[in-house]
């Protein structure tokens, strides 16, 4: 016979995860026991973990994240023990934690759930662990904030009883849902978790049932448990805050009538839009933080050039139109090198966006001088522009170098160190990880490690954060901005592959070169006096040129087929002609459907196919320069960018190019790239 069947329900923290286990296991000694873990659709190698360093662990495997509530259920109904315990995965328990609320619920057969003192990592209780239900007075204080203002008032701080004393045992309205000890019967009788809770919530309302069913419920501090709260949410996608209120909201109007519910549930959706327009309103102040800066440098830059050239304002206010007009264009060059998405340190960036903007307010003064300040003006404030702009960037980089001084110094860590992930998981890979940790001066703050293959993460290597197919979760979670190939992982094929699965993230690519391998294999990796780090710069993903080379398919598209119309025209009359479908593989190695034309049932020319393959560039499936067409073949990685009608690799066909020739080729495209580049390949393919 079971006696406790333990349940967690695991969501991307198998660190934590295994340490919980291993506590777990401990407790359960002495005590005919289960444990049953549900894994919500974990990314991070939860499940291969569990399979390798816990065998005996029940596990169900659930292909998508189906909540906290309805992955416990899954576990209740095929537990067999007399009593269950819900704990969560960042947790820890100690040795006599299950056998005293066993032992508590035998010597009280009315006490239907016990939950025990549950501690903050830094052993401050928390709060959550006992609790009155949100009723609509309560969940006012709560809301409101008049719990947290007298905390030791029976009137307001009822939500979390903080009038009681935490070391005192007490039957309380709910417990946490982070440590539940339940009766079987009680469960029985009272029903499962309510599946409409996908987050918070539920376990308030089970143990209302479960009050209703005619059991207590009892706060037991003798036994105590560490919860590393809020770990599971932190790698989740939604707005945990949100789902707490809109679950209070829930609460009320299923357990305290509509006419009880009305104030609360507009309250809380009050504070729920309040939350969001101060969480937004926060966003966009750290976001325009720093292009306000720099409005108020080309402001002192303009009002430089004035004083220079005229000596006065007075056109300073006459011309405020363009004034606006000029800072647009300088703001949108700016934006457009990136600075106001990563590296908005970068002197040599803003240099190059000051010298874009000059050169296009240079170009509206020369044509349209009646609505634009003179050149010299355009010219000075430019001048001024470059000294102002780049300046105060290289000051900040400047000041956060003394580190003898206490507010530089933590500029420097805060600003300047890059959140940097490496691709790979062997024993080279931890090596240039400790390797860079100890040194201060790289700039980069190593958040972990990115396993190529899923089979890589377990428990044994707690600094692999998931796995490459992951790459955008865990960038988004962990703020990564540099992503670090190690020799294993730079294959040509790896290289493109990730960089053109994260255009969107805006990551910057650095690869340690492979002689590295000798000096890691001979010596210790501390002998090393530095890892050079070479930049994988490719020119082709920068948001400017993908905006240019967009707007030069569009242009060149729309011209070529006004041109090719005849052509257009006999191929859709003439019968011989015929078109099909054919697929092919797109930049990221998904099918993509192009028509094909076929003469006599044989396939026509590159000629003949380039005005039916410009309706795709114009829908943005392919570019007029790219990878060459390759046939669609499942589980292939795509080459990083999209197919052209015609490509680097294709006016070189003179000769017949090995795989490696074409992947040195595309490299050279990506990394090269420019409009002008783009131009001459048209040109070599119409005139070749």
């Amino acid at each position: 016979m079971i006696d406790l069947s333990v349940i967690l329900v695991n969501y991307n923290v198998k660190t934590y995860l295994s340490q919980a286990l291993e506590s777990i296991e401990k407790a359960l000694d002495q005590i005919p026991s289960e444990i049953i873990v549900v894994d919500n659709a974990s990314t991070d190698g939860s499940v291969s973990m569990l399979r390798k360093r816990f065998p005996s662990v029940q596990l169900i495997a659930n292909e998508i994240n189906v909540g906290f509530a309805t992955a416990n259920n899954q576990a209740i109904q095929i537990a067999k023990g007399r009593v269950l315990c819900l704990i969560n995965p960042d947790t820890l328990v100690r040795e006599d934690t299950f056998q005293s609320a066993l032992d508590y619920l035998k010597s009280y057969s009315d006490v239907g759930m016990v939950g025990g003192k549950v501690l903050n990592s830094d052993g401050t209780l928390q709060l959550a662990c006992r609790r009155s239900y949100p009723t609509p007075w309560v969940a006012f204080t709560k809301v409101s904030g008049l719990s947290t203002l007298f905390p030791k008032s029976r009137f307001f701080g009822r939500y979390n009883l903080t009038y009681l004393n935490p070391n005192e045992e007490a039957e309380v309205e709910a417990i946490s849902g982070s440590f539940m000890i339940v009766r079987k019967t009680a469960v029985d009788q009272a029903g499962l978790l309510d599946e409409q809770f996908f987050m918070y919530g539920e376990d308030l309302d089970w143990c209302f049932r479960i009050h209703q069913a005619g059991w207590k419920i009892v706060y037991l501090p003798q036994t105590q448990i560490v919860h590393y709260k809020g770990r599971s949410t932190r790698e989740a996608s939604f707005d945990s805050l949100k789902l707490f209120y809109s679950a209070m909201g829930i609460f009320v109007k299923k357990h305290f009538g509509r006419g009880a519910s009305i104030l609360p549930s507009w309250f809380l959706m009050m504070g729920i839009w309040i939350r969001g327009a101060i969480g937004l309103i926060t966003t966009w102040l750290k976001r325009l933080t720093v292009p306000v800066i720099d409005i108020l440098f080309m402001q002192f830059a303009l009002v430089f050039a004035l004083l220079l050239r005229f000596g006065n304002l007075n056109h300073w206010m006459d011309y405020d139109i363009v004034n606006i007009g000029y800072t647009l264009v300088w703001l949108v060059s700016l934006s457009a090198m990136g600075l106001y998405k990563k590296g908005i340190f970068s002197t040599s960036k803003a240099t190059g966006a000051v010298c874009i903007g000059l050169i296009l307010n240079a170009s509206f003064t020369f044509f349209f001088p009646q609505y634009a300040f003179s050149r010299k003006v355009v010219l000075a404030a430019g001048g001024f522009n470059l000294l102002f702009l780049g300046g105060w960037r290289l000051g900040i980089r400047f000041a956060s170098r003394l580190r003898w001084i206490p507010f530089f110094g933590t500029v420097g860590r805060t600003l300047f160190r890059r959140r940097a992930v490496i691709l790979g998981s062997d024993s080279a890979a931890r090596e240039v990880m400790q390797r860079l940790e100890s040194r201060l001066d790289t700039g980069l703050e190593v958040v972990g490690l990115i396993a190529l293959d899923e089979s890589e993460m377990d428990g044994e290597n707690s600094h692999v954060l998931g796995s490459i197919s992951d790459l955008h979760r865990l960038a988004r979670r962990h703020q990564i901005q540099e992503v670090i190939f190690t020799p294993e992982a730079a294959s040509y094929e790896r290289i493109l592959a990730v960089i053109a699965s994260g255009k969107e993230l805006h990551l910057d690519y650095r690869m340690v070169p492979r002689d590295l391998d000798v000096l890691i294999g001979k010596t210790s990796i501390d002998s090393i006096e530095d890892i050079p780090l070479v930049d994988l710069d490719y020119k082709i993903f920068s948001d400017f040129n993908r905006m240019i080379k967009r707007m030069g398919d569009l242009i060149l598209s729309l011209l070529l087929t006004i041109l090719y119309l005849p052509v257009t025209l006999g191929v859709l009359i003439l019968p011989s002609f015929s078109l099909r479908k054919r697929i092919v593989r797109n930049g990221q190695g998904e099918a993509l459907e192009l028509w094909h034309i076929h003469h006599s049932e044989e396939p026509s020319g590159a000629f003949v196919q380039i005005p039916f393959q410009l309706l795709s560039v114009i829908q943005g499936k392919m570019s007029l320069i790219g990878t060459e067409i390759l046939p669609f073949k499942d589980g292939e990685p795509g080459s990083g960018f999209k197919p052209g009608i015609t490509s680097l690799v294709g006016i070189h066909t003179r000769r017949q190019l090995s795989n490696e020739e074409k992947a040195r080729y595309n490299l050279y495209y990506l990394k090269n790239y420019t409009f002008l580049l783009d131009l001459e390949i048209m040109l070599r393919t119409f005139f070749r």
